[in-house]
C-alpha cells in the first residue's frame, strides 16, 4: 500500500471519562467529516457514549473550541486534530 492509497484521516484525542469510555487516548478517523456528524460517528463506534459522556463534553478542533450543534458548516479535514474534553472541576 502506498501513501497515495491511504485514506485521509484526522486524529481524535480523548480525555478523562471519554478516554475511559473508549479505552483509548487517541485514534484516527476518516476525513473529511462534517463536525455535525462527529457525535453520530462516535456513537456508532462506542454505543452509549453520547448520553454517558458527550452530552457534557467540550470539543476542540485545532486549538479552538467548537460547537458541534451550531457550527454546521465546519468540516474536519485530513490532518486535523480534535479533542473530546470532559468538564474540568477545580477545588
Amino acid at each position: 500500500m502506498t501513501a497515495q492509497d491511504a485514506q485521509p484521516t484526522f486524529q481524535i484525542h480523548y480525555f478523562s471519562s471519554a478516554s475511559s469510555y473508549t479505552n483509548k487516548a487517541t485514534e484516527t478517523l476518516p476525513a473529511p467529516l462534517p463536525l455535525s456528524r462527529l457525535f453520530d460517528v462516535l456513537e456508532e463506534r462506542y454505543p452509549g457514549i453520547r448520553d454517558k459522556v458527550l452530552v457534557s463534553c467540550g470539543v476542540s478542533l485545532g486549538e479552538e473550541y467548537v460547537d458541534v450543534e451550531a457550527d454546521r458548516e465546519v468540516v474536519i479535514g485530513a490532518g486535523d486534530e480534535v479533542a473530546i474534553i470532559p468538564p474540568v472541576s477545580s477545588g
